[in-house]
This record gives C-alpha cells, structure tokens and sequence, in this order.
C-alpha cells in the first residue's frame, strides 16, 4: 500500500504529471514576471509583493499589536469607522487586553496578528492603535502565512515596525497611515477611498491651509534640494526605524525614497537618530527624501538648540539628492495614505509624490 500523508496517499509521478508540474510552474514564473495574480489573489511586481485588492463588504480585522487602549469605548469606535467606511468587522481577542502599557503579551498581541494574516476570509488588518510595544513582535510573526495570503496592512507610528519588517522579509506592500481610532476626518477617509476602493495612482500634495491671510502659511513644504526621483517608499516613524538598526527586520535602502517623520522627540534626539542612519550607511544610496510633521519637536528652553528642519538639512543637503519637508505624513489630524514599497516619483521642486504603478494585485 502506498504511503499515507495525512488523508493524501502517494502514487508514483506519471509523464503527465511531470508536463502539468512543469507546466504549472512555468506559468506561475511568466506570472511574477508579468506582475500577473498568483493563486489566491498576491501578485508579484520586481521584488514587490501586492495585496488583494479590497471591496466594500469585506471582512477586516482590527488588531492590537502595540499600546493598549484607554478605554474600550475606543475600540467601538474604530469598529464604527470601519463599518462606515463600508466593512464588515471582526476585533482580535486581545485587541481590548493590556499588560502594563501593552495591549497584552507579546504571544497574545502577535497572535491576533498572525491569526489575521492566516484567515482567508479575513482581507485587511488595521491596527487599532500605535504607541510602543510592536518591534516586539517581530520574531514572533508568521512571514510565510502573510506570504501565501497577502493583505492590506494598515497604521502608522509605532507600526513601523510591522511595515519595516513585513516589507523586509516578504517584500509585501504595506500601508503607512490612520489607525483605527485616528481622527478619521473628511480628508482621511476620501484618501482610504481612494487608495483601497477606487485604486487610483493617487498624486499626494499637501493641501495648504489659507484661512484669512493672503498667502497660506501653514501645511507649506519647503523644497530642501530641487529636482525629481524615481523609486519605492520605504520608512516611517524615524524613533522605530532607527531602533531596528542592526536587525534582519530593516529593508535595503539602496534606490529607495525614504519618508520619515515623528513626535515629542527634542532636536537633539531626531539629531542622533539621523546619525544612527547616516554612520549605518543608509543615507548614502537613496534616490529621495520626503520628510514629514515632527509635531511637538521645537527646542526646549536652556542654552539654545537647533530646530529640527536644522538637523534634516545637515544631513540630507549633503547628499545632493531630490528632498523637500513638510508633507501631510505623520502625527496629524489629515494625513496621507502612504504604500510602503509602493513606486513612485516625487517632484522636490513643487513638494509632492505621486503612484507610478497599482499597489494591488
């Protein structure tokens, strides 16, 4: 009798066999090639891994992979959101937890995460909040589950550890912006409609506030080196980014646009960790810089200070490459919906990116 696998059993590889096998594999190459679907919806386009594209009814889940909530009327509301924007919702076990300042254990918080990414009815993750804790986690999740069954990931802040990681071992594009209980305004969710229902090649520029003075003043950004650039996004928060130097969980910056932004850090602390990324070498190869909000970053009172556009300037100018500051990413009521590891290509000059290629399989 043959042998048994499970409730497979195994019989000898025909001619036939073999032909559909070679076949089979053929197809699934010209595929990658072709940035064709695979099975089950990813696609491959270069090294980049897509997402399914989402619809109206999905099923998301929401997750707690950092901080824990303040209160669990918070997470009603991010159920609410979602379900707004036209969703069908299912919450993590853990996602209401908390242990010290953490919404559970790193073995329940990555738990939830990977249950998520295995699920095939599940079709997006959103994370319900940022705040400390996900780098944790980063030994801890199923990179070939979120392989097999690529989906939309969704949050900002803290999360940067998650699309640092996920995009460095899977190449999967991931999704910087609002979390679930984020200010989720007009303009936050006219972007999460047109990033993930409409799929447009969206065109992000800064929409600068008048109010009553002539020329606008405010959500203005400044042109740090002119000229344009080509490549893929990668970055985020630059506390949590800079924190995973030195890991396998940071990806190649080499061609790359980094994006960057941050909170409550003094000037001094956003100056070491631009060091960090310059004495690492990841400053040295990249094709642009787009450097967000650093809210709640001006000098303290003492013997003076440089202000935080000092410190970028410092670093970046030297470089010679295409960069501008102040685009509507990071701690922010409006903010952009960023792919990480989408391509793009930004226009220093008039201080805005825009997609090159779909973001979805």
């Amino acid at each position: 009798m043959p042998p048994v696998l499970g409730n497979l059993r195994r019989f000898p590889a025909t001619d036939a066999d073999m032909d559909r096998r070679q076949f089979l594999i053929g197809s699934m190459l010209a595929a990658c090639a072709a940035g064709l679907p695979f099975p089950g919806g990813a696609a491959r386009r270069g090294g980049r891994l897509l997402p399914a594209p989402l619809g109206r009814g999905d099923l998301v889940a929401l997750v707690s992979p950092s901080g824990a909530l303040e209160e669990p009327f918070d997470l009603q509301i991010a159920r609410e959101v979602l379900e707004a924007l036209g969703f069908r919702v299912r919450i993590g076990r853990h996602a209401a937890g908390r242990w010290g300042h953490l919404a559970g254990d790193d073995a329940a918080r990555a738990g939830d995460l990977n249950a998520a990414f295995a699920d095939p009815e599940v079709r997006a993750v959103v994370c319900a909040r940022g705040g400390s804790g996900a780098a944790r986690l980063l030994p801890l999740i199923d990179y070939d589950a979120i392989r097999r069954d690529p989906k939309v990931l969704l949050g900002y802040s803290d999360i940067t550890a998650l699309h640092c990681a996920i995009h460095a071992k899977t190449g999967l594009v991931t999704f910087h912006g609002p979390t679930g209980t984020s200010r989720w305004n007009s303009f936050n969710a006219d972007q999460f409609r047109r990033v993930f229902l409409d799929r447009e090649l969206v065109e992000y520029h800064n929409q600068p506030e008048r109010g009553d003075d002539l020329v606008p003043r405010r959500n203005r950004t400044i042109t740090i080196t002119g000229g344009r650039a080509r490549g893929e996004l990668v970055g985020g928060n630059l506390t949590v980014l800079t924190a995973l130097a030195g890991s396998p969980y940071l990806p190649d910056f080499r061609g790359k646009i980094l994006f960057l932004e941050d909170v409550s850090e003094a000037p001094y602390r956003i100056d070491r960790m631009f060091s960090t990324l310059k004495l690492m070498g990841a400053l040295d190869h990249l094709a642009g810089f787009i450097f967000g909000e650093c809210t709640d970053c001006d000098p303290g009172n003492g013997y003076g200070s440089l202000t935080v556009r000092q410190v970028v300037e410092d670093y970046i100018r030297p470089l010679g490459i295409p960069a501008y500051t102040g685009a509507m990413i990071g701690h922010i009521p409006r903010q952009f919906i960023v792919p990480v590891g989408g391509l793009v290509e930004m226009d220093a000059d008039a201080g805005g990116f825009r997609l090159l290629e779909p973001v979805f399989a």
